[in-house]
């Protein structure tokens, strides 16, 4: 199992703040390099290529990478809910779905005790 300081460095994401899907500033940051040298590179090398191998090779690089987390993780738990959810989106909203039910069952539970007779009795009397 990876460690959580592995996880939570700065992985190779695409960056939201990025001109074209973010590809070449996820990059930058993750090497930490300038932004501008490489989409300098990255442009000297769609002229030199042929704009269509770079092209697809961009764009599967824009599908590959994993965008960046909205807000900055934190935690282990965090960083495991992060990845579930970029590789199964559907298993992430199930499992939040199941968390979020049983606080729901827990909380009628509660309102069906404080709502109950015996719970006036017993606070009239303890009174």
């Amino acid at each position: 199992m990876r460690k959580f300081e592995d996880l939570s460095g700065k992985g190779l994401y695409r960056s939201r703040d990025g001109v074209i899907l973010g590809v070449c500033r996820g990059i930058a940051e993750h090497f930490d390099f300038s932004v501008f040298w490489v989409r300098t590179v990255t442009v000297l090398m769609f002229f030199f290529s042929g704009l269509w191998p770079l092209t697809g090779v961009y764009i599967l690089a824009a599908l590959l990478m994993k965008p960046e987390p909205v807000l900055p993780i934190e935690t282990e738990a965090e960083a495991e809910f992060y990845d579930s959810y970029v590789h199964s989106r559907k298993g992430a909203v199930h499992r939040l779905k199941r968390k979020y039910d049983g606080l729901d069952r827990r909380i009628q539970r509660m309102e069906d005790r404080v709502t109950s007779r015996e719970f006036d009795w017993e606070r009239r009397l303890n009174t």
